[in-house]
């Protein structure tokens, strides 16, 4: 489990392609110390496991049904990437729950600054709206964020200077693809609640 609060931006050094795969050869200094092969580390919000790991660096495996539900097939050599390690047990919740695993994509509509903190659209895809509410929480590319206004094909999060300067969504531009995860308690929510009803409920 991770919290979305990301520990470090990393960088892509290799991308290998394979038949129904990638893999990725990232550095990340942080992420990296004590790390071993089977480790997880969340990468732009997608949980991948350490395949190998040489100083600064380790190697992921990315199959083909990631590189299609995520932004991770757009990554080049040379691209940051949000980084972050899973919370211990016993560690702090600093962001929310948040598993790594990816609901889809958004993109980057449009960005508002102002002198404290910058607004930033986000497209959302129709079959994640109903999960995102304002005030609630919402994963970007690994990044646990609040919600300020949730519409029905978009959403809205406000971003302070720590944020824009540690993380990817401090250079991502209009148009560019972002990784969403949607609160899983409202997922579990809505199947507990349809699981109670009956056909004619529905």
């Amino acid at each position: 489990m991770f919290t979305g609060i990301v520990e470090e931006l990393g960088e892509v050094t290799a991308v290998e392609q394979l038949d129904d795969a990638a893999r990725f050869r990232l550095r990340g200094p942080v992420v990296t110390e004590g790390a071993k092969h089977g480790d997880s580390i969340a990468v732009n919000g997608v949980c991948l496991t350490v395949v190998e790991h040489e100083g600064d660096e380790f190697t992921a495996d990315v199959m083909a049904e990631t590189l299609k539900r995520s932004s991770l097939g757009a990554l080049t050599v040379g691209s940051r990437v949000n980084l972050e390690r899973p919370t211990p047990v016993g560690g702090r919740l600093g962001g929310h729950i948040v598993q790594g695993h990816v609901d889809g994509t958004g993109t980057i509509l449009d960005r508002q600054a102002s002198e404290h903190w910058e607004v930033v659209r986000i497209s959302l895809p129709a079959e994640l709206s109903r999960y995102v509410v304002g005030k609630g929480s919402i994963t970007v590319d690994g990044i646990s964020l609040t919600v300020v206004e949730a519409g029905q094909d978009f959403f809205t999060v406000s971003l302070i200077p720590t944020t824009l300067a540690l993380t990817t969504l401090g250079a991502k531009k209009a148009g560019d693809p972002v990784n969403l995860e949607v609160d899983v308690v409202a997922k579990y929510v809505e199947r507990l609640t349809l699981a109670g009803r009956t056909e004619d409920d529905r």
